[in-house]
């Protein structure tokens, strides 16, 4: 049995913390079943992006040497009339039900109004989580701190194989792999495509490079749709993929991150033109399925399962308006 909260020691997170990090939500994963795995390299990854502030946004409770829960949380380096502050973390599952969760939800959303005030004390505030709705325990730990939903998000998943189908690649378009050279026009699309997505605020370079092109990035299967006639960027697809993932289940998953299309292009077939090139790529590259999360309400859902792609699981964006 694992002693109370009131015997544990609290402190921030620091980067020296990635392993234990890693095997908390790894011993999350195997009671929670949501299909993410973590290395210590993941972990890190996380722990020193460049808009998280572990000294001031951050809390973990610790049994020994053993992480008991965390939470962190992520500003926004420019946000566009509201600043929205993500609050991540967990509690191990020997320490649930003992308090831990509300007093780490507590603590992240007084470390978000602290980093508000020191970086967009003008605007207005709100504090997301992104959870699993199936997540026990969840809806009243969020309900209970003010928290509520605001948006649910269908994560799916398309078994590839050798059948894989797409749609051609609209006339006047050409298709470009990522590289060095075009990835600036990569991050420009997915801030441009998601410039009305209140959950979404723009990418900095820093933001992008943190979150994106690191080493779960695959550039293989990531792709650009180019107007040939004047040559502006049309759209644009991200795949990551995950070696913690790969080496837990045996699987090896393409996860879409980002599908973006250009509004200027939107209705002429891009996004279906890209997933299609990119599930082809996937399959020939020896990846066994393909991911996507779409919001509920968005009509990519309906692309999504034009292209093959079922749903799995349900994820909900809860949000405190402070």
């Amino acid at each position: 049995m694992h002693e109370a909260s009131s015997a544990l020691t609290w402190r921030p997170l620091s980067p020296g913390d990635a392993r234990t990090s890693a095997d908390l939500l790894n011993a999350m994963e195997a009671v929670d079943r949501i299909g993410e795995y973590y290395d210590e390299q993941d972990t890190l990854q996380e722990l020193i992006d460049p808009y998280t502030d572990l000294e001031r946004g951050s809390l973990a409770a610790f049994d020994g040497d053993v992480m008991a829960g965390f939470m962190k949380t992520r500003y926004q380096a420019a946000p566009e009339g509201v600043h929205r502050i993500v609050m991540d973390g967990g509690v191990a599952p020997g320490y649930r039900r003992r308090g831990l969760g509300t007093r780490l939800v507590t603590a992240g959303v007084a470390a978000a109004k602290d980093l508000h005030a020191r970086h967009h004390p003008a605007l207005k505030l709100a504090v997301d989580v992104h959870k699993p709705e199936s997540m026990a325990g969840l809806p009243e730990l969020m309900t209970a701190q003010g928290f509520t939903p605001v948006s649910y998000y269908q994560h799916m998943q398309h078994p590839l194989g050798d059948n894989v189908t797409g749609t051609a690649i609209p006339a006047g378009l050409r298709v470009e792999p990522w590289s060095e050279r075009n990835d600036e026009d990569f991050r420009l699309i997915r801030n441009e495509a998601f410039q009305d997505d209140l959950l979404r605020a723009p990418m900095t370079v820093e933001s992008w490079k943190s979150k994106i092109t690191n080493q779960a990035f695959r550039p293989t299967v990531s792709f650009l749709l180019r107007d040939e006639a004047n040559g502006t960027p049309a759209g644009m697809l991200v795949t990551m993929s995950w070696d913690a993932d790969t080496a837990a289940t045996g699987v090896r998953d393409a996860r879409f991150m980002f599908i973006a299309t250009q509004p200027a292009y939107r209705r002429r077939g891009v996004a279906a033109a890209l997933i299609g090139h990119a599930l082809r790529a996937a399959a020939a590259e020896g990846y066994d399925r393909a991911l996507v999360e779409a919001d509920s309400e968005s009509p990519a859902l309906k692309v999504y399962e034009r292209a093959g792609f079922t749903p799995k699981l349900r994820f909900v964006s809860w949000a405190l308006d402070v």
